[in-house]
């Protein structure tokens, strides 16, 4: 795989187990790239530590006076300089490749599982997690699988010029390939605590990227109550954990890289000293003594390799770790498609409570609890956050269909929807049977005076097809951002339609139109609204009212109103207190209330 080849048709199955175990899989998936790597790190490294040698036979070529050992001291010098600047450029070019495209890969994973999982992935993960996973722990990932070929070549190189050494020179030989290994082992009993260290460091810094994200997300609600300056001092609190976690990280590699420069400079001065007690007492040359010297110290850079191997897997094993819990999360319910790819059509199920939409029409769902009503809207999309009873879509369990066949049966569009950063025409993009047109879509939603300020507040758009659309619409007002998120719904028509509370940031005028609006556009196909708006309800062709999870009325929305008194309660807000003497005088002022907005709409 190379970077133009980028993304890949397939990232695979990974092995989510355990962060090792992920880290394995990647590297042996990237094994062609790896051994490239090896090659060419092997190539530019015994070059490099074939220098000193070349430099040890041209001095006692000088020593000897003799011109053919100088002559082929120059070839050999030469062919190791070729060697090193091949080795070096096509080691630099392997290397970034398998770093971008093993961080390419996890990236690709992380997004098919998001995907995959849909809102059920931010309800288990926090959302700053699922961002700093996907942004600084890929690139720490890809470090390590990167590091671990130009680590083996330097491996490779030290053994083989330790091995070299002791049969050029024996005595000087031994002192090197005992003290090589001391070098790279010294460092080893600090290696935990640096890892804790940075372990600590990145838990901090995902922590106050979570709180980052949070405050960014409600600024709009901070800055009405005044609390900018509480969590402003919060987020400074965090960074500064942040700042002191990574000061301390950085005081423990530092001693690793101090211990990696002193002790490499011990053993080149046990050499020296103990070479030139060899040379004065003739046992070995000159030439010979230059050569043990100079390869002792062009060694220091492989053994740097050892540092860097250390110091990416401390950063990587939490980061794969954090990685594969999110790659391992499974949906409660997921049967990997057991029944063939299709769209079923027909009435919409749920048989743990009872509640039934039947195909073709508008069905309203009543739920006193906010949460249970997402919960079961998620189900009702085939997206269950818990295991339970597979909802039926025309007598077909949502479950057991492939997750594209299921999505393109239900589209549900929760209380929260986001809008994309982009044109307006690029937000009505989607995926589409082509059956209802944006102008169609932008009216029904009654999206009129959002178009007009989207152009007004845009400098170079007439259009309002190609005017901008902030990030998550955060220059829009909440009522607006649902409109625009309403009317993308209703492009898509699907068979079945799921609106978690579609209209609770709108004043009720453009809430009947609104209403009028889907009912028009949507005729025919089955449409499901979990709403407690009596303006919406009064124009469902049938409600159902659900209590601690059951369905236990079904009817139209006055019938309802006059019959079920819990049902009253929640459409109309009413407390036990005021429930009994005054739900007559309650249900007359909203029957009132909804026959002037229907005058006026």
């Amino acid at each position: 795989m190379q970077i133009q080849d980028l993304p890949y048709p397939d990232p695979g199955v990974p092995d989510a187990r355990s962060g090792p175990r992920f880290l394995w899989w990647l590297f042996r998936n990237q094994l062609g790239g790896q051994l490239k790597s090896l090659a060419w790190g092997l190539l530019h490294f015994t070059s490099v530590a074939a220098l000193p040698f070349c430099v040890g036979v041209a001095v006692q070529a000088v020593v000897d006076r003799s011109g053919t050992g100088l002559a082929l001291a120059g070839g050999l010098l030469a062919l190791a300089c070729v060697g090193n600047a091949v080795g070096d450029t096509f080691l630099h070019r392997t290397a970034i490749t398998n770093w971008i495209t093993a961080a390419a890969r996890v990236q690709q994973l992380l997004a098919r599982k998001a995907a995959h999982l849909g809102s059920a992935l931010t309800r288990r993960v926090a959302a700053g997690e699922v961002v700093a996973v996907s942004t600084g722990d890929v690139e720490k990932i890809g470090w390590f699988v990167e590091a671990l070929s130009r680590f083996t070549a330097a491996l490779v190189t030290i053994v083989l010029v330790c091995a070299g050494l002791l049969v050029y020179q024996p005595a000087l030989g031994v002192v090197v390939a005992v003290g090589l290994p001391a070098l790279a082992l010294a460092v080893l009993p600090l290696l935990p605590r640096a890892t804790r260290r940075a372990d600590t460091q990145r838990e901090k810094a995902g922590r106050a990227t979570e709180l980052a994200s949070d405050t960014v997300a409600g600024l709009r609600v901070l800055r009405g109550i005044g609390g900018e300056e509480l969590f402003l001092d919060r987020y400074r609190s965090a960074s500064q954990e942040v700042r002191h976690a990574a000061v301390r990280s950085a005081r423990m590699w530092s001693l690793i890289s101090a211990i990696q420069v002193l002790l490499p400079g011990l053993l080149l001065i046990a050499v020296v000293w103990y070479g030139v007690r060899l040379a004065h007492e003739g046992r070995i040359t000159v030439g010979e003594l230059v050569a043990v010297y100079s390869s002792v110290m062009v060694l220091t850079y492989p053994l740097r390799h050892f540092e860097e191997i250390a110091m990416a897997y401390s950063f990587s094993r939490p980061s794969a770790k954090r990685a594969a819990g999110v790659l391992s999360l499974r949906r409660p319910t997921d049967t990997a498609g057991s029944r063939a790819a299709g769209v079923p059509s027909g009435d919409l199920y749920d048989p743990e409570t009872g509640l039934l939409a039947p195909a073709g029409r508008l069905t309203a769902v009543v739920c006193g609890d906010p949460d249970t009503a997402g919960l079961l809207a998620e189900r009702l999309g085939g997206h269950p956050s818990q295991e339970g009873a597979s909802v039926l879509l025309g007598g077909v369990p949502l479950d057991e269909l492939p997750l594209d066949s299921t999505r393109t049966a239900v589209l549900v569009q929760d209380k929260d929807p986001v809008l994309l950063s982009g044109t307006l025409r690029d937000l009505l993009d989607v995926p589409a049977s082509g059956a209802v047109r944006p102008d169609q879509a932008l009216a029904a939603a009654q999206c009129d005076d959002v178009l007009a300020a989207l152009v007004q507040g845009s400098l170079d758009a007439t259009d309002p097809m190609d005017a901008r659309i902030t990030e998550r619409g955060r220059s829009l007002s909440g009522g607006q951002r649902q409109r625009l998120a309403l009317a993308r719904s209703l492009i898509t028509d699907p068979e079945t339609l799921v609106l978690d509370e579609p209209t609770s940031a709108v004043d009720s005028h453009t809430e009947a139109r609104i209403a009028q609006g889907v009912r028009e556009l949507r005729e025919g196909r089955t449409t499901v609204v979990f709403t407690s708006s009596p303006l919406l309800l009064d124009r469902a062709d049938r409600v159902v009212f659900l209590h601690d999870g059951e369905a236990v009325a079904v009817g139209a929305h006055r019938e309802l109103v006059r019959t079920e008194p819990r049902y009253r309660a929640v459409v109309t807000r009413e407390t036990d207190d005021e429930a009994a003497p005054n739900g007559s005088v309650a249900l007359n002022d909203v029957l009132h209330e909804l026959e002037e907005i229907e005058e006026k709409a």
